[in-house]
């Protein structure tokens, strides 16, 4: 194929869109980033996305300071300074395994990140199961039911991010609480208990105490095959053993209460220089070759003007795109380059 393009757009002669599936057998890899195949990327997204991360100094510090004082931490800094992959860093950098994103919107609560319960689901399934029984035959067998009905309540429960975060664990775990700026004002005063407890109580399992014996089997936040899907929880209660790592990000879009603020540890990304941009481009993209130092003294030029806002993955897609062995050129390869380096809050830029 000489032509870069796979959708090629082409027209019949009958004035229908040409068929031409064959076309896509020429996509090339995705690159590491945009990698959805654990297979393809080679290892599990913590890794993918920890070990490319390139620290500076005082960031290295602050991750410290936060794992010393077990203080979450409040990393601030414009879209695209590397704020979440700050979190798979660590979480790769040792060992802390899959890191528990919690993403905040407006209507989020704590109640959220802690754990959510399925009511109904529990109610139509016991429901059809006594249906499906019968009539207990005496006493005995119906307070047997009674009892496996009330065991089976961790079915229709699941930890949260921080719920999970919270477990008792030999070594920290890594929880990712994404754009807390964009949350209700109510949610950071009310982390602020949890934070400083390490625990908080399952009020469905706390009710069950006495009438259940022994533990019961809830299932957790975790998606990655090596982590547990299900924890055994007692009377109700969630308490760590090891303070989570806690990485809030924040685009600095608000204010937080002092309270919150002297429960946290700041710190402020800035845009990365012009040597560090290279660094992350080459730790990415291996074979980019010749590409890599126009684009990045490009990219940086631009980022210097002040006129707008650009992130460090519109760099990479740029020098994706044009680094392939089939790329756009000439006044094509301008345009998209052009295209892909625009302001995020100025599209006209």
């Amino acid at each position: 194929m000489t032509d870069w393009k796979i959708f090629t757009g082409t027209i019949n002669d009958d004035g229908t869109l040409a068929h031409e599936p064959g076309r896509i057998k020429d996509l090339p890899e995705p690159p590491s980033w945009r990698s959805f195949s654990q297979s393809d990327s080679g290892g599990t997204k913590t890794e993918q996305r920890g070990k490319t991360f390139q620290p500076l100094k005082e960031e290295v510090e602050m991750v410290n300071a936060a794992l010393y004082l077990r203080r979450p931490l409040l990393v601030t800094g414009k879209p695209g300074t590397g704020k979440t992959s700050l979190a798979y860093a660590v979480a790769y950098a040792l060992g802390l395994g899959e890191v528990l994103e919690w993403s905040i919107t407006t209507r989020t609560s704590l109640k959220d990140g802690l754990y959510t319960y399925d009511a109904v689901g529990r109610l139509q399934d016991t429901q059809l199961r006594f249906q499906s029984e019968g009539k207990p035959a005496n006493e005995k067998e119906a307070q047997k039911r009674l009892e496996e009905t009330l065991s089976r309540i961790g079915d229709y429960i699941t930890l949260g991010p921080l719920g999970t975060a919270l477990l008792p664990a030999e070594n920290p775990r890594v929880l990712l609480i994404d754009e807390i700026d964009k949350s209700d004002i109510d949610l950071p005063n009310d982390l602020l208990h949890v934070f400083e407890e390490g625990k908080f109580q399952i009020p469905e399992l706390v009710r069950l105490k006495g009438k259940v014996k022994g533990t019961i089997a809830v299932q957790t936040a975790f998606t990655e095959a090596n982590e547990p899907s299900h924890v055994e929880i007692e009377n109700g209660l969630v308490r760590c053993t090891n303070f989570p790592f806690v990485v809030m990000t924040s685009n600095d879009e608000r204010d937080f209460p002092p309270a919150f603020l002297r429960r946290c540890l700041r710190l402020d990304m800035a845009d990365p220089d012009r040597k560090r941009l290279e660094q992350i481009v080459k730790v990415h993209l291996h074979d980019a070759g010749a590409h890599v130092n126009k684009l990045v003294q490009q990219f940086y030029d631009k980022r210097q003007r002040e006129n707008g806002i650009l992130a460090t993955d519109q760099l990479l897609n740029a020098v994706y795109l044009v680094s392939r062995k089939q790329a756009p050129t000439g006044k094509t390869k301008e345009d998209l380059v052009e295209q892909l380096l625009k302001y995020l809050d100025n599209p006209q830029g």
